[in-house]
């Protein structure tokens, strides 16, 4: 307590009720009182911890922080309330736990090999008055297991619609599958089965193939927070029907012409490769004069008989194709120089048609013989124009002679005038009518 002290001025007797001296008045010591009871126990001290997330088979670390650290003693419980470590002491006699870190303000432990039967709360308690309790809960990640593609035929037909099936096996959480056909994302259909804590997951794709997809990867990717970049692909084999054209090896280039060559190849690919290639003539027999030698067409001397269709089939165990060929023989070259050939093509029938790409040689032709012929009838018209003046002068000076008839033996004009009306008379005399 406080040392006695008199004031100054004041006697150390005296009546009255006041209060003793050294001793503090009821009223304050209750408010001092009331005032320590606001302060926590334990000095302020905080314990801190965050959850932990970890893949089975993984190394978990469990952390129990202190702030405003006294000294206390810190201590970890599993969720059975076994101690693990009491400060840097393990009684808990499994291995797999091993101190990390200890400290007066941090016990940090690692749990090894981490198996589901590990999930759960962990608890990190402080020595005060009275304890501090908080908890931590381990999240066990499993990824799936077995991840694999089922197809339902591993050689398809083209325009065929196949199913194929992935399956992620055993998984926690449940996982997320998606269809990939090369770059191209495709829609699934999934089922998720859960057997006990664990998930299995089947997702299923229909696709309908084409020629384009033989050798295409389809990939099953996963997602899940356990696992990155886990994938299976299958590689589709696809059977198609052969894809034929025709090619004009000679002439090169240009029109072809009557006692020319013409030689013609046909190629064909198919899955599996075309077993029969031949050629024929559409709507007519084929020329004896003809050459067929496998895939190729040689025909030595075009003449007009051979104008017409020839077509090449090719046909595989999945079925036949055909392109066809269109031959215009045109008569022996001139002085105009041929364009080039050209080729079109159809679906599903290719044609190449030999007068394909002559549309402007024939233009050329046609705008100099159309140029000659306007020339001609021009010159006809000029001269039929002279001929007519000629014709109708010379009549008018013989209309003007006849009517001077009589004037030419006359001594002056008026007997000119004279005898010119006596001829009219005269004429008017020969007159004869027939009743």
């Amino acid at each position: 307590m406080a040392s006695r002290t008199e004031p100054s001025g004041c006697s150390g007797r005296g009546g009255g009720g006041g209060a003793a001296p050294g001793i503090l008045p009821l009223p304050l010591l209750l408010l001092l009182l009331a005032a320590a009871a606001l302060i926590p126990r334990g000095g302020g001290q905080n314990l801190v911890t965050e959850d932990v997330t970890v893949v089975e088979g993984e190394v978990a670390t469990i952390s129990c922080r202190v702030k405003n650290s006294d000294d206390s003693v810190i201590q970890l419980l599993n969720p059975n309330r076994q101690t693990i470590y009491f400060k840097d002491f393990r009684p808990l006699k499994d291995s797999r736990f091993q101190l990390v870190n200890f400290s007066n303000s941090e016990l940090r432990v690692s749990l090894t090999n981490v198996s589901i039967s590990d999930e759960g709360r962990y608890f990190c308690q402080l020595y005060t008055d009275p304890p501090q309790e908080i908890y931590t809960t381990m999240t066990v990640l499993v990824p799936p297991r077995n991840l694999m593609i089922d197809i339902q035929k591993d050689i398809a037909t083209e325009g065929e619609e196949i199913e194929l099936n992935c399956t992620a096996m055993a998984s926690r959480p449940a996982t997320t599958i998606r269809w990939f056909k090369g770059n191209k994302e495709l829609p699934g259909k999934s089922e998720v089965e859960q057997w006990s804590d664990m998930f299995t997951v089947t997702s299923q794709l229909l696709l309908t193939v084409g020629r384009e997809d033989d050798g295409v990867p389809v990939i099953c990717l996963v997602d899940h927070p356990a696992v990155k970049d886990l994938q299976t692909q299958r590689y589709l084999e696809v059977m198609y029907k052969p894809q034929v054209r025709v090619l004009q090896n000679y002439p090169l280039q240009g029109l072809t012409r009557e006692g020319e060559p013409l030689e013609l190849t046909c190629t064909a690919f198919g899955k599996p490769q075309p077993t029969e290639v031949k050629w024929l003539r559409v709507d007519d027999e084929m020329p004896q004069h003809v050459v067929v030698s496998g895939s190729n067409l040689l025909i030595n001397n075009l003449n007009k008989t051979d104008n017409g269709t020839y077509r090449c089939e090719a046909s595989n165990a999945v079925g036949k194709s055909s392109a066809d060929y269109m031959l215009f023989v045109y008569d022996p070259p001139t002085t105009i120089p041929p364009p080039t050939t050209t080729t079109t093509t159809t679906t599903p029938t290719t044609i190449t048609d030999s007068r394909a790409g002559d549309e402007g040689s024939i233009r050329a032709v046609d705008h100099a013989v159309i140029g000659g012929v306007v020339a001609v009838v021009v010159f006809a018209m000029l001269c039929l124009l002279i001929i007519l003046g000629r014709y109708f002068a010379r009549h008018k000076g013989t209309y003007f002679t006849h009517e001077a008839k009589g004037a030419d033996d006359a001594a002056d004009a008026d007997t000119a005038i004279i005898n010119a009306e006596g001829g009219q008379n005269n004429s008017e005399e020969k007159k004869e009518y027939f009743i």
